[in-house]
């Protein structure tokens, strides 16, 4: 029997779980750095932050789960990609608690993470995955020991686009930017035509972005669109280019399955347009909540523990950090 405990805290979220090799879940506790409406999230801030709860929250975690520090097997953690301070932060704090627990470590792959976690949890075989997150959009499959990139955006994550307009529109962070705009896109009746840019597989979403937040700052045209209204053309338009470039990526590769996951993959709507359009293929949808589809500790420690089963660890002098680190880049060692 092995426990794995996972570290994340890329971005601002931190999170520690706890998994067993069967892939239960003994404990997936997170805390969340919450800014006023208007602001984002700075790197140091952050940072502050995960070293001010990362010792209460293992504590948590132990306690949680039942277990002692003898008992944990070896300890993962996000290496990247993501936000420098913070990742580093979490890393030294691995990194004592290896020599202090004498366990070993295993790096993992933030984006590996999110598609093991949902593969585990819903069970997909082998899906085209729509990564969607505050970091991060790209459309995955599997091939040849590498989870292969067939599009992507070449500019700004979704998520991203979705906190910048929470930003604009000055509503709360808390729990977060994107399922308050989800909530008031329930509310929004008239669809206003935003810029659609697809290049082949890959999306672009600034030129989006300038132009609802252009038409905020309007005096004019805020009188004549209600924030409702924005919130869900804005949802219309980001969906629909995901959707479609993931369902060209489903053709091109001769899958039936499509998995959601990252932080906005959680959204209602995005599920529902993916279930939409996979249900016209015959195929099916999967998609995680919000205990799995936000960053957690729970993802960090199950890939860690894909990879440690397989006999690789990471050696201290090497536990280091990087904001760019892409899906492509890791050998797959644990799939046929």
């Amino acid at each position: 029997m092995v426990y794995v405990m996972g570290f994340e805290g890329s971005a601002n979220k931190l999170g520690i779980g706890i998994v067993k090799d069967d892939g239960t879940i003994l404990s997936n506790i997170r805390h969340t750095f919450i800014t006023p409406p208007g602001e984002g999230f700075l790197p140091k801030d952050t940072a502050k932050h995960h070293r001010s709860f990362i010792l209460s929250l293992v504590e948590k975690s132990l306690e949680e789960s039942k277990l002692k520090p003898s008992d944990i097997d070896c300890l993962a953690y996000t290496k990247g990609p993501g936000m420098g301070p913070p990742l580093r932060s979490v890393a030294v704090t691995v990194r004592m608690l290896s020599q202090l627990w004498d366990r070993p470590i295993v790096a993992v792959n933030h984006c590996i993470a999110h598609i093991e976690m949902g593969r585990l949890i819903t069970g997909a075989v082998d899906p085209t995955i729509l990564y969607v997150s505050g970091g991060n959009t790209q459309v995955i499959s599997y091939s040849l020991k590498k989870y292969r990139i067939f599009g992507e955006t070449i500019d700004i994550a979704v998520g991203n686009c979705l906190d910048r307009f929470a930003r604009v529109i000055q509503i709360p962070n808390d729990p977060s930017p994107g399922y308050n705009i989800e909530q008031l896109a329930k509310k929004g009746k008239n669809l206003i035509e935003l810029p659609y840019i697809t290049k082949g597989m890959d999306v672009s979403f600034s030129g989006i972005l300038s132009s609802i937040e252009g038409m905020v700052k309007n005096k004019q045209q805020k009188t004549q669109h209600c924030v409702e209204d924005l919130c869900y053309s804005l949802q219309e338009h980001l969906f629909s280019m995901l959707v479609e470039t993931a369902e060209r990526a489903l053709a091109h590769c001769g899958q039936n399955e499509i998995l959601a996951v990252g932080g906005v993959g959680c959204n209602q709507r995005l599920q529902e347009m993916i279930q939409q359009m996979i249900s016209q293929r015959n195929g099916k949808s999967f998609a995680i909540d919000e205990r799995y589809c936000i960053d957690n500790g729970a993802m960090i420690a199950w890939a860690g523990y894909l990879i440690f089963k397989n006999g690789t660890t990471t050696p201290l002098s090497q536990s280091t950090t990087t904001q760019r680190f892409r899906t492509d880049q890791v050998d797959v060692t644990w799939r046929d």
